[in-house]
């Protein structure tokens, strides 16, 4: 990691990205919008000092974005509950946690609302959880005190979990015997896959297969096995992209993302919340995978075969060099799991990202 970019340029990009809104489109309450995806993006770019011009990629990227309106009204300390969920709060929300952070240190603010808000893991198609977790990489990856821009940063990834939370009903601990490369195969898909995801989400929970899918899985025994559970979860998940992500190449991309989102905040969490986590990342997983994937997977092996073999260094760049956000998202998460397993299709599933989503 290059400590003086994470310290400078990740800070200076955040700068300009804090005028702008956490999604922009949609509706006036904000749904079905599309979500702003530059804080998340240039967090990758700059930790993996990947060869690209993060200015010239944001003077292109905010020309979409919508700036972040107002405040309304306080959100007060014990009234937080009757907010969550309040798309038309996210400026109040932002504002909560931007006061929060001066006042106690991240990680007890962090501590404080990660069981809060992991039961709505699916706010946003899974990028609030997303967002928070890449903005913790960057504050545990500086020995300096953290940067005003960075805490910032998390103020807002936490206000858009809030204003966006949505708690899935029906969710239950897995208690199963399938490794997640036995049970992503086996989640049974919504017969209707049709419509915005708050349509798809509300039919989920009233299919006969959800809580199947989710009981499916075979449990952590403990909770030191949790963090080697959620590494399973991703790596499964990253590599099934190749047969899958025809389904949806953008939004099953998350299906890796956001249990790796998960993962990289355990450290900074007590041990009581990583089996909650565990069951957390999984339905998210789920979700996905039984909204988005098709039914019959494509030709696992005939795809991995048409793509040449690559070291991480160079999936890492194509993905810089496709620019797309989506990509370079998936394309850290993907050279991860494969500095954990050696596997080289993981690293053709990042070009097979790069092919099936459009370049900016």
């Amino acid at each position: 990691m290059n400590r003086a970019s994470m310290t400078e340029a990740l800070p200076a990009a955040y700068e300009r990205l804090h005028v702008y809104g956490p999604e922009f489109g949609g509706d006036e309450e904000g749904n079905h919008g599309l979500t702003n995806h530059g804080p998340m993006a240039v967090e990758v770019m700059v930790r993996r000092g990947l060869d690209i011009d993060v200015d010239g990629w944001l003077d292109r990227y905010v020309r979409r974005l919508a700036e972040l309106p107002g405040t309304n009204e306080a959100i007060q300390p014990g009234e937080w509950g009757m907010a969550l969920g309040q798309a038309r709060r996210l400026p109040d929300w932002t504002a909560y946690f931007r006061h929060e952070l001066t006042e106690r240190p991240w990680p007890e603010v962090l501590v404080e609302w990660w069981p809060r808000l992991l039961p709505g893991i699916v706010a946003g198609s899974t990028h609030g959880v997303i967002r928070v977790s890449h903005v913790v990489r960057a504050l545990c990856g500086t020995t300096c005190a953290p940067a005003r821009q960075t805490l910032d940063e998390l103020a807002h990834g936490l206000a858009f979990w809030a204003a966006r939370y949505r708690e899935l009903a029906g969710v239950v601990a897995p208690e199963g015997t399938r490794t997640p490369q036995q049970a992503l195969p086996a989640v049974t898909r919504l017969t209707d896959q049709g419509g915005f995801i708050a349509h798809r989400l509300d039919r989920l929970e009233h299919s006969p297969g959800w809580t199947a899918s989710l009981r499916s899985l075979e449990p952590a025994a403990s909770a030191e096995e949790v963090p080697a559970r959620l590494e399973s979860l991703v790596d499964s998940a990253a590599k099934a992209y190749l047969g899958l992500g025809h389904g949806s190449p953008v939004l099953l991309v998350h299906a890796a993302t956001a249990p790796n989102a998960v993962r990289h905040v355990l450290p900074v969490l007590p041990t009581e919340q990583w089996l909650p986590s565990l069951t957390a990342a999984w339905a998210a997983v789920v979700a996905l995978v039984a909204m988005y994937a098709p039914a019959q997977p494509a030709p696992f092996t005939e795809i991995v075969r048409r793509y040449p073999e690559l070291t991480r260094e160079d999936a890492l760049q194509r993905a810089a060099e496709h620019g797309d956000e989506h990509v370079l998202k998936f394309a850290d998460t993907a050279a991860e799991s494969y500095d954990r397993t050696g596997n080289p299709e993981l690293l053709a599933a990042t070009l097979h990202a790069g092919e099936l989503i459009d370049r900016p």
